[in-house]
């Protein structure tokens, strides 16, 4: 009997919890879409925006561009890429690269973007999480992590530049921080596992989740439904896959439907 019970309050409050978000991730160089390992080594893939309309169509809930190299350049070149998006996608739209300053993500708004996600500018200054936040509402603001495991595997520092340079910054205090300063979502992105397939970095994604209050968005080596299901028990609040569905080992509906049959609440 209290077995049962103890059953049936999990069922309930499993229930209550937000229905976890299936987020295509598409990673955009000098508008083409491309792909790697470790954030390196890409590969040409495509019109960015046919992809994005083929996973709104399977029933994605979210779509997410990140131009990769803006950063590097001082510039975001993903205007055109927004425009078109905002035409035949009707799903959230959280766009990120190169994105300094106020006006900046102002731009990126008015072009039909729901929130922007900012990673290296907040290393470099970390007003303008803030900043955005108090413009545009803490739900815009989106604070990009792409975290790496320490040599000494004694915890993971945050990286920018897509990967390249070092921060110094410890990514757990770094979520804190953000957090702290507005951040109303984290994008996590293990560089480790990013385009492997080969599992995500559940413990990451659990320290991380426990450190904020706010959801998180993990990315980085899903290969598939068994790491969406671990991702959210873990504390995920939505993942972020990119590989599985650009080389078409599964759709956005079957990811759900295969999620779904382990237990965790997601939107069908």
């Amino acid at each position: 009997m209290i077995l049962g019970q103890m059953n049936e309050d999990r069922l309930i409050k499993d229930s209550m919890r937000p229905k976890v978000r299936l987020v295509a991730r598409l990673d955009v160089k000098n508008n083409y879409l491309v792909k790697g390992i470790h954030l390196e080594g890409l590969r040409k893939m495509g019109d960015p925006n046919i992809y994005a309309t083929d996973y709104y169509n399977q029933g994605i809930d979210e779509i997410l561009y990140m131009d990769i190299v803006a950063s590097l350049y001082n510039r975001n070149s993903l205007g055109d890429i927004i425009k078109r998006a905002t035409e035949d996608v009707f799903v959230p739209i959280a766009v990120g690269g190169g994105l300094r300053g106020i006006e900046d993500v102002r731009g990126t708004l008015r072009l039909g973007a729901d929130k922007v996600t900012i990673n290296t500018a907040a290393i470099k200054n970390e007003r303008i999480i803030s900043e955005v936040a108090e413009t545009f509402g803490s739900q815009c603001m989106v604070l990009s992590v792409e975290a790496k495991r320490r040599p000494d595997a004694m915890g993971w520092e945050a990286y920018y530049d897509n990967g390249r340079e070092h921060s110094g910054k410890d990514a757990i205090e770094w979520v804190r921080r953000g957090v702290e300063l507005g951040a109303g979502e984290i994008l996590l992105t293990s560089v480790d596992q990013e385009g492997t397939e080969h599992g995500m970095d559940f413990e990451l994604i659990s320290k991380v989740c426990a450190a904020v209050n706010v959801p998180v968005i993990v990315s980085g080596g899903c290969g598939g439904a068994p790491d969406i299901a671990a991702a959210a028990l873990s504390g995920a609040s939505a993942v972020a896959v990119a590989s599985v569905l650009h080389y078409k080992k599964a759709d956005a509906r079957s990811l759900k439907e295969q999620t779904l049959a382990k237990g965790v609440n997601m939107r069908l």
